[in-house]
């Protein structure tokens, strides 16, 4: 049984159309959810809990819907939106007693065990915690109620790269321990480290939903130099830009045997096919 299942989830706003959007998510594993901003990442995670509510579409964790078990079902899912906010002047205790009592299930042992993990001090205040430890501080919270599935909107936003690092680390930890995770985010780098899944959304509309390493060895770089590609490898090319080297285009890779010996043939990163499949055509940078 999938932990999350989408169908057909559709939102209208009047400058913003949220498509048919389904995908579906297996226990232990981490999906990393793109698409460049007011794509409709974070559309799609409050619909998830009806913090924003659909027009349209079936919302089932682990099975049961989300209108019919609202309740239980929250007790198992852990949401951090970005841009966390506490009373900035209470102090972790405090805050923490008032969380601990809308759980059934909260486990006193785990969330020392987490705190001391996230070395967070319950003595301070959320006005005091940088905001990464903002982030370690509502996973905590989250994993104390025993939660299997974390659904986070841009965690590592904002982050100074050792602190993206860390939370890395803590999602492969969890994972390992069977806990399902779904973050959006627009660093795809951290992706790369730590993805199995790639969900992929584009202008309200899923474009990409696929195992990570089969997502990014479906295209290959290349570069060559302006002029010398003929019309016929030109339609090959999904887009492409100048650099201070040369041009470079992203491709198929199933047309990279077209271009050898016409271009030098580089592997592409997850970073360098969003941002050329985010080009609507091939632009060409002079």
């Amino acid at each position: 049984m999938n932990v999350l299942e989408v169908k057909h989830l559709t939102k209208k706003f009047p400058t913003f159309l949220l498509d048919d959007v389904s995908f579906f998510l297996e226990r232990g594993k981490i999906t990393g959810f793109i698409g460049r901003n007011g794509a409709g990442k974070s559309t799609t995670l409050n619909s998830l809990f009806h913090f924003v509510h659909p027009d349209n579409g079936e919302i089932r964790f682990w099975g049961e819907n989300i209108l019919d078990n609202e309740r239980e079902i929250k007790q198992r899912v852990g949401f951090v939106s970005s841009g966390i906010n506490y009373y900035p002047n209470k102090k972790l205790k405090v805050i923490s007693d008032i969380t601990k009592s809308f759980y059934e299930d909260w486990d006193e042992e785990a969330y020392r065990r987490y705190m001391e993990l996230f070395n967070l001090d319950e003595k301070k205040t959320p006005k005091q915690l940088s905001a990464g430890m903002k982030v370690k501080y509502a996973l905590a919270l989250a994993l104390s109620h025993r939660a299997e599935l974390l659904i986070l909107d841009e965690p590592t936003s904002g982050l100074d790269p050792v602190s993206r690092e860390e939370l890395l680390e803590i999602f492969m930890f969890l994972s390992d321990e069977g806990k399902t995770i779904l973050f959006s985010t627009h660093i795809t780098s951290d992706l790369e480290q730590c993805a199995d899944q790639i969900i992929y959304i584009k202008d309200g509309v899923i474009q990409a939903d696929s195992n990570f390493d089969t997502f990014v060895s479906g295209y290959s770089m290349i570069r060559y130099e302006k002029g010398t590609l003929d019309g016929e490898l030109e339609d090959c090319l999904i887009s492409a830009k100048r650099t201070r080297r040369g041009m470079v285009s992203l491709i198929k890779a199933e047309d990279e045997p077209r271009f050898v010996g016409k271009a030098t043939i580089m592997e592409a990163s997850l970073e360098s096919i969003m941002v050329h499949l985010e080009s609507e055509e091939t632009v060409w940078v002079n």
